[in-house]
């Protein structure tokens, strides 16, 4: 996993925005700008619900600091388009199905859930800087706390 003041590492994604239209991001184009990469699970489940509204509630706050806000999951464009229209999401969601980010930042991990391991997304977020070095890795992020910790991190 990449840490704070390395190098994040570059990337290129479809994905959906927060009007619901069809984007691809790649991370060198957003140079210049802070930039809040969140990996989650899979859309729609109580916690990735709970991290993204949490989000969507603060979103005054972020953009107040001039941050984008990327989020990143296994699921497929559509599935993005459905859970940020279903929750009016104003930011953008990007498609790994493949997990190729997902490993390029550690945050493919085998994962253990009623005795059964299977592999999957361990939610972490990076705060990337203009510069586009980590400044900060927030480690299995608790869904309700994230927005607060986040904002906090990109105040101070």
């Amino acid at each position: 996993m990449p840490t704070a003041g390395e190098r994040a590492p570059e990337f290129t994604l479809r994905g959906v925005d927060g009007e619901g239209d069809e984007v691809e991001v790649r991370l060198a184009d957003l140079r210049g700008r802070r930039v809040v990469l969140y990996f989650y699970p899979k859309d729609d489940t109580s916690g990735c619900t709970t991290q993204a509204c949490a989000i969507r509630d603060a979103w005054p706050e972020f953009g107040a600091a001039e941050a984008v806000v990327l989020g990143i999951s296994p699921d497929d464009v559509d599935s993005h388009r459905r859970f940020g229209a279903k929750y009016d999401l104003p930011f953008t969601l990007l498609a790994d199905p493949d997990h190729e980010v997902a490993e390029a930042y550690g945050v493919w991990k085998e994962k253990s859930m009623y005795g059964r391991k299977y592999m999957g997304v361990e939610r972490t977020t990076f705060l990337i800087d203009a510069d586009g070095t980590i400044e900060r890795v927030f480690p299995r992020v608790k869904p309700n706390e994230h927005a607060e910790d986040v904002l906090a991190a990109l105040e101070g």
